[in-house]
């Protein structure tokens, strides 16, 4: 998604460092909307056939109290006057959000069908590790397997796995690692600071056959800097993700027991660059040349009040802020 053109003068003459002249220029910072729902298949036994995994849509119950508040308004934060360094998320609403895995929180568990509570929580706790690893590991983030993330899956869920690994092998558009996971060129770029911010919900109810449907709903928050010596510009890029899992019955499929099963998975990137498909996101400076054409209304990436629509759509299109 580009930035978007616009005024960012202050009453006193200085410019918001994200909205500067580069915007009008048309020559800022690309990002990419890209929502695409990977369907996982789960074998059942006794038949031998191929019984697809839904992506559950519905999932709402069993919502963490505390995690309210994506909907309402905030107070409005003070404008930007400078880059911010020490202060990387200065001026946006990421500066509200938890660090890193705080984040991620977990509801509290109860039984589900033929799950106790215990092994609900075990559950939950899975799918946290997962997203933690996939999008908060350092490791992970700068372009390094993501071991834990890959265990957590289940090992008989082949086509998954599968693809999972050609993405981290052979990236290209239709086996990309960005799907699932949040990944940086270390050449390219540095975290600025060792914190991710982090917003979202985790939600559960009883799925199909008495299984237990996990929803998840993250928005990640990341500062860079060129890797280059003395760089010092910050940017943001913001992922958010949607990760569904099901614990499916081994007694009736080819599954591991208490292992969660992905069901689907989607996601939006706001500032890297379009069409890109190496395997890693590009965040865009004030210096960087668009990959490609910038359409459609702005979005703001920020905003959590809506779902996130289940579709096939790839495209570049502009944000109203990172």
């Amino acid at each position: 998604m580009r930035k978007p053109q616009g005024a960012g003068e202050q009453a006193d003459g200085t410019e918001d460092w994200f909205t500067g002249p580069a915007w009008r220029d048309r020559d800022g910072r690309a990002a990419r909307r890209r929502k695409r729902i990977r369907i996982g298949a789960a074998v059942v036994v006794a038949a031998g056939a191929a019984v697809l995994v839904l992506n559950p849509g519905d999932v709402r119950s069993k919502l963490p109290g505390r995690l309210g508040g994506d909907t309402t308004a905030a107070a409005p934060l003070p404008p930007e006057t400078a880059a911010p360094g020490a202060a990387p998320f200065a001026g946006s609403p990421a500066v509200r959000y938890a660090d890193g895995a705080a984040g991620i929180v977990l509801p509290d568990a109860e039984p589900v069908g033929r799950l106790s509570e215990d092994e609900v929580a075990d559950v939950l706790r899975q799918g946290k590790e997962l997203l933690a690893d996939a999008n908060l590991n350092p490791r992970t983030l700068r372009g390094e397997r993501p071991a834990v993330a890959l265990n957590l899956v289940d090992p008989l869920q082949p086509d998954v796995r599968k693809e999972l690994e050609a993405g981290l092998t052979k990236p290209d558009r239709e086996h990309d690692p960005l799907q699932l996971f949040t990944r940086f060129d270390p050449h390219e770029v540095r975290p600025a600071g060792d914190v991710v911010k982090t917003r979202g919900r985790m939600t559960f109810k009883e799925g199909r056959d008495g299984a237990p449907a996990v929803h998840t709903d993250h928005t990640f928050v990341h500062p860079v800097v060129k890797a280059a010596a003395g760089a010092s510009e910050v940017t943001r890029t913001v992922v958010r993700r949607v990760v569904d899992f099901e614990v499916n019955d081994p007694r009736r499929f080819q599954a591991t027991p208490g292992k969660p099963a992905l069901a689907g998975y989607s996601h939006e990137v706001a500032n890297t660059a379009c069409e890109v498909y190496d395997g890693f996101l590009h965040p865009q400076f004030s210096d960087s040349r668009p990959a490609a054409e910038a359409s459609g209304p702005a979005t703001d990436p920020y905003d959590r009040s809506q779902e996130m629509k289940e579709d096939e759509s790839t495209g570049c299109g502009t944000v109203s802020r990172i």
